[in-house]
């Protein structure tokens, strides 16, 4: 298993910004990409970036040119920059890793809120 821990999120004001981290351990052979997912109060969880080993990235089209997604590989630890935050950024932000799918173990995320 893999265990995912989040951290970095908190309330800020729109136009703001906020930088999240995330450390992968326990079983990381194989890793071939890392994400990070968002779930607003009643909607699915979205796909918001991913980063490949290679250092590929994709964007959802809603963060595109406001969010950044980073990855360390030697540390195992996917970061996403957010940028010009906007009251509908406001979710629980979620790291995963995906071999050969979506790893189906998520951490416990951690809060994002912008609002003034």
């Amino acid at each position: 298993q893999v265990q995912l821990v989040e951290s970095g999120g908190g309330l800020v004001q729109p136009g703001g910004s906020l930088r999240l981290s995330c450390a992968a351990s326990g079983n990381i052979f194989g890793i071939i990409a890392m994400g990070w997912f968002r779930q607003a109060p009643g909607k699915e969880r979205e796909l918001v970036a991913a980063v490949s080993s290679g250092g590929n990235t994709n964007y959802a089209d809603s963060v595109k040119g406001r969010f950044t997604i980073s990855r360390d590989n030697a540390k195992n630890t996917v970061y996403l920059q957010m940028n010009s935050l906007k009251p509908e950024d406001t979710a629980v932000y979620y790291c995963n890793v995906f071999r050969s799918t979506w790893n189906t173990n998520w951490g416990q995320g951690t809060q994002v809120t912008v609002s003034s």
